[in-house]
């Protein structure tokens, strides 16, 4: 799983969980997609978005790893017919690193609808299909061999049975689509940027504690499926002290991986680069660029790319396949806005997606 359910914390309400991270070209700027609140959980008394938590994506604007701007949601509780207010707020400068900064209210609405700014920024949440695919076999294989320092055992395993786990499944989504210029003039022209998302809950204390911190996908299938406690401590924390607090850790695991599998003279120095692609743990973009997530380049994640393969393979040095792709997905994402699949009525969909568009 790219980020399903992967920490004791993050399941403790799953709504905070952050199961992915994407970041694409849309049709009229940089889109921002996390997903939460996965059905695959099970029932849930109160589905949507935690009314008592924060969801923000964090964008890096100078290379070093602390966010310049953070776009951060809050909702309301839901109503009788399940749906939430919410408020969108921009934070810039140093204060985008405080969570109790009160930024700039840029939006307003309300779930499932869309709203579009005089600005031109573009926001959406509501509950959508997942476009993520999985298959268990290869997923708790690969798991196993990060843990173990072993090759990735799917003897037996047979590909052309191989299935989606999330076929048919939902989420939460949350879209936020950002005008070029609102970004580049912050950037002062930089087009690359980095980006990551985080979940906090409010403590009794007045406080903020963090639920989930996502940049890169499948670091958590890679190195925390059998070290749940390695899976609390990268929510937490921040992508600047990412290398120094957990490079040896990864760089270690990589080695013994690539090791056994006899592809590298030198493991150790195959896995130091590897780790230092991992960290910090931010997913980087060229603003006004498609988004790919592939081998050669990790600029931004469409809906579409296939991320298992690409990470798994790259961590084990060695072709890593999960024998599904795209097709395997039940609701399809769409290139208009707000892009996420709808949700079915065959996945126990409230509504899909409305085009209806609301000027805040």
């Amino acid at each position: 799983m790219s980020h399903h359910l992967d920490s004791p914390i993050a399941r403790q309400d799953i709504r905070l969980d952050i199961t992915d991270l994407y970041v694409f070209r849309g049709e009229a700027g940089t889109v921002f997609v996390i997903n939460v609140c996965h059905s695959i959980f099970g029932p849930i008394p109160a589905p949507g978005y935690h009314p008592e938590g924060m969801y923000e994506f964090k964008v890096d604007l100078n290379g070093d790893a602390v966010e310049d701007v953070t776009y951060r949601l809050t909702f309301g509780e839901r109503d009788k017919s399940g749906k939430q207010s919410y408020v969108v707020r921009r934070i810039r400068g140093p204060e985008a690193t405080d969570p109790h900064a009160p930024g700039t209210v840029v939006a307003q609405g309300t779930t499932g609808e869309t709203v579009k700014t005089p600005s031109g920024l573009r926001v959406w949440a509501g509950k959508a299909g997942d476009p993520f695919w999985i298959e268990p076999d290869v997923l708790h294989a690969v798991g196993h061999a990060f843990q173990d320092g072993t090759t990735i055992n799917l003897a037996g395993w047979d590909p052309s049975r191989a299935k989606n786990l999330f076929a048919g499944h939902t989420v939460y989504s949350i879209v936020l689509e950002v005008p070029d210029s609102e970004l580049l003039s912050a950037a002062v022209d930089n087009r690359r940027v980095g980006v990551w998302a985080v979940s906090t809950l409010a403590t009794d204390a007045g406080g903020w504690r963090s639920i989930n911190r996502v940049g890169l996908p499948m670091i958590p299938p890679l190195f925390t499926q059998y070290n749940e406690d390695l899976g609390n401590r990268l929510n937490a924390g921040r992508p600047a002290d990412d290398f120094a607090t957990y490079g040896a850790a990864v760089t270690k695991a990589i080695a013994n991986v690539v090791s056994a599998n006899g592809t590298a003279e030198d493991p150790k120095a195959y896995a130091e680069k590897v780790a230092h692609r991992l960290f910090p743990n931010i997913l980087p973009y060229e603003i006004g660029t498609p988004a790919i997530l592939g081998f050669a380049e990790w600029n931004g994640r469409s809906l579409t790319d296939n991320a298992p393969d690409v990470m798994f393979s790259i961590a084990a040095n060695t072709p890593v396949r999960l024998g599904i792709g795209k097709e395997s997905v039940t609701a399809k994402p769409s290139k208009t806005f707000p892009y996420v699949p709808k949700a079915t009525e065959s996945t126990g969909a409230e509504a899909p997606p409305t085009t209806k568009e609301k000027v805040a």
